[in-house]
């Protein structure tokens, strides 16, 4: 039986709006092992970054609301919590890597301060304390001259040296598990590479978990062990890795294949899925892909089961 870190049980959540209450999330369920890293997958609007945002509780409630469901961790159903034991989660248990570093970090303190910050709240660290574990882990995060870095604002660095400072300060304090929430969207590829890589190295090093969110399946194939493709606010594909990219069942999950630049054939023009992720409130009561899917049934006006053994899909046209 697997071990579970976390585990997200038929998640449902949305929003109150002027238009009215628009359901996110539909029964969204993953699980997460110890030291394994979990793929997130799906287009902008499948709902990946509201997904990762509940797990924290970060999202204003109101206007969001969870109608059902669960988010265990470590045997700890999160949306039960405490909020003084939400902070003891934030930023020690479980650690979160923001997409854009320039609007996550602070601009009117130093890199080091901010380092400290967490360390003062959980750990109530002293100052050299604190400063000492600050220049560790900007070392251990691969940045050179670190003392230096310590009295610098975020906007003295790069875009690279700010995201090895966000993933610094994940860190710090020895989470057992990180959300990363599309770590590499504004870097270009040489820097992506590397943080990627970074990931990796500490991932193995330090046996973290870690919640990979992304829209691209080349980082997948890199770095995740298993992956869950969503799309529109729905679990469609589940499996390991390698099962989901050399064989994928649903026909979402092979238009993404197609239309990745890393998996497109050389001198061939490459595809593209027709359409657009349908907006909450427009989503219906069948599959959310019918719309766009090159294998639409009359079935599919009826909502399909995510069905299979270690690898699953929803889909009425395919078998697992």
């Amino acid at each position: 039986m697997r071990d579970f870190l976390l585990r997200i049980q038929n998640l449902c959540l949305g929003f109150q709006t002027e238009a009215g209450y628009l359901r996110v999330l539909d029964n969204v369920s993953l699980d997460l092992t110890p030291g394994e890293t979990l793929g997130l997958v799906g287009e902008s609007g499948c709902g990946k970054s509201v997904t990762a945002q509940s797990i924290l509780r970060l999202l204003p409630c109101p206007p969001s609301r969870v109608e059902e469901g669960h988010i265990w961790f470590d045997d700890k159903d999160i949306l039960k919590l405490s909020q003084s034991e939400l902070q003891d989660l934030r930023g020690n248990r479980i650690g979160m890597i923001f997409q854009e570093p320039m609007t996550s970090l602070n601009p009117t303190m130093t890199i080091g301060n901010q380092l400290a910050e967490p360390l003062r709240l959980h750990r109530k660290a002293g100052a050299g304390e604190a400063r000492a574990a600050a220049l560790d882990v900007l070392k251990r995060v691969g940045i050179g001259n670190a003392e230096q870095r310590l009295n610098q604002y975020p906007h003295e660095l790069s875009g690279g040296l700010r995201q090895r400072v966000m993933i610094a300060m994940a860190l710090i304090c020895s989470p057992q598990m990180l959300i990363a929430d599309e770590p590499t969207t504004a870097l270009d590829v040489t820097i992506q590479a590397q943080i990627l890589d970074l990931l990796r190295t500490l991932q193995k090093e330090l046996g973290i978990s870690i919640l990979l969110i992304t829209h691209d399946l080349g980082v997948v194939a890199e770095t995740c062990h298993r992956v869950a493709v969503m799309y529109a606010g729905r679990i469609v594909e589940t499996g390991t890795a390698v099962q989901v990219l050399t064989d994928p069942q649903h026909p979402y999950t092979r238009g993404l294949l197609a239309a990745s630049p890393r998996y497109a054939k050389k001198g061939e023009r490459m595809p593209a899925i027709a359409g657009q992720v349908p907006p909450p409130g427009k989503r219906g009561q069948g599959c959310p892909f019918a719309e766009r899917c090159p294998l639409v049934m009359d079935i599919c006006a009826t909502m399909p089961p995510l069905q299979g053994d270690e690898h699953k899909a929803a889909c009425w046209a395919t078998k697992t």
